[in-house]
């Protein structure tokens, strides 16, 4: 039998609204020892089963929640084939798969997708999953299996890249490495909305590539005919690629990164317009301070300045004096793209931040736009938490 976890008396209300996430303090008792990552059931102090879920007996979040009710059951290989069929009809009725345009998609976005810890990206033939909880890392051969199952033959591998995101050292010899087929040792190409992209799924950061820019991506190449472009914290040159097709006069390109800067500098090749491009592999900060040169737009892509609620403020602070600088490199009348993928930073917090910078740099501004996550990035209604990317458009004057 497995492990059951009784919650306190009046802590079982955010289940039955079906948020996925039972905190530790909210724990009367455990009948069995589960282990970590251990599938159990949680029930009320009268035996009223609310669900079943991955446990985690080493952080805040002591059980993440794979079904609800009294009906839910244990997970087994048809409950991860319908989860992963789920999913995947969703990106179809999207239209972001059979398409010769767009064939990199996320096809599971943890909570979003009702599989919290979960991350599966498809890159063409190839699906790579990340595991964030302990209890997804050790369902990694069901979920490969389950993944065959749902795309059959247009399915060549599955590459697991866990072993960065597996929280602590729960799982000691986690490493990187291929569930199902094998690296072709070939540079792997894909599509974005018609614009091709060198991936690195194995070494790269995250899945190999920042699938929740697409839209955004799209929305600046509208605007970057003609227009002097900075691309900072470029990664693989995403804008930079959809700036340079779009016909910008010229596309500067700026990461810490030398690895980052050499794949973006693969992707503008892909592009065929390299001669209109070049890359700086500096600190952003640095560059915006030693470089005196206006731009018409410029995007602010950052990574995560803040990953927990103790570091808010000072990923606030780190918002502005980044925007700050941002700003004083527009040319009057620039565009203006800023994201915070800080999932604790809300929207408010961020767009006060902006705001501050634009006062600081004494710059008058309007919002064009506020920008958030892909459709295949989904927020579960009853998981706000999901909502993780925003941005904004500014037009400086």
């Amino acid at each position: 039998m497995p492990a059951t976890i009784v919650l306190k008396n009046g802590k079982d209300h955010s289940l039955r609204r079906r948020h996925p996430w039972v905190f530790s303090g909210a724990i009367a008792r455990m009948q069995g020892e589960p282990t970590e990552g251990e599938a159990v059931r949680v029930e009320t102090q009268a035996g009223e089963v609310l669900g079943v879920g991955h446990y985690s007996g080493g952080g805040s979040i002591a059980v993440r929640m794979l079904d609800f009710g009294p009906a839910a059951e244990l997970p087994t290989p048809d409950f991860w084939v319908k989860k992963l069929a789920n999913a995947y009809a969703l990106r179809q009725r999207l239209a972001l798969t059979g398409t010769a345009d767009t064939n990199v998609f996320r096809l599971v976005h943890a909570e979003g997708d009702g599989l919290p810890g979960l991350i599966i990206d498809v890159y063409g033939d190839v699906a790579v999953v990340q595991a964030h909880s302990v209890g997804m890392y050790r369902a990694r051969p069901e979920i490969a299996s389950a993944l065959q199952v749902v795309f059959g033959d247009k399915l060549r591998s599955i590459y697991d890249k866990s072993s960065e995101t597996v929280p602590g050292n729960a799982v000691a010899d986690a490493k990187n490495g291929y569930l199902f087929g094998e690296s072709t040792g070939a540079e792997h190409i894909v599509h974005e909305n018609g614009h091709q992209f060198a991936v690195d799924w194995e070494t790269g950061q995250k899945t190999g590539f920042f699938i929740d820019q697409r839209d955004n991506r799209a929305l600046l190449a509208r605007y970057s005919p003609g227009r002097r472009v900075l691309n900072t914290f470029c990664y693989t040159g995403g804008f930079s690629v959809y700036a340079l097709e779009a016909g910008a006069e010229l596309v500067h390109s700026v990461d810490s990164s030398k690895k980052a800067i050499a794949l973006t500098e693969r992707n503008a090749e892909l592009s065929s317009h390299a001669e209109r491009h070049a890359a700086y592999p500096e600190d952003v900060l640095s560059f915006l301070k030693n470089h005196s040169a206006e731009y018409d737009l410029l995007v602010l892509d950052p990574p995560a300045f803040a990953k927990h609620m103790g570091a808010r403020h000072a990923a606030l602070m780190g918002y502005k004096r980044l925007n700050a600088s941002g700003i004083a490199h527009l040319a009057p009348g620039g565009l203006l793209f800023t994201f915070s993928c800080s999932q604790v930073v809300s929207p408010e917090l961020f767009e006060g931040a902006v705001l501050a910078a634009a006062i600081e740099a004494g710059r008058p501004a309007r919002i064009l736009h506020r920008l958030t996550q892909p459709a295949d990035h989904p927020v579960s209604l009853f998981h706000p938490e999901g909502a993780y990317l925003k941005g904004l458009v500014l037009a400086v004057e």
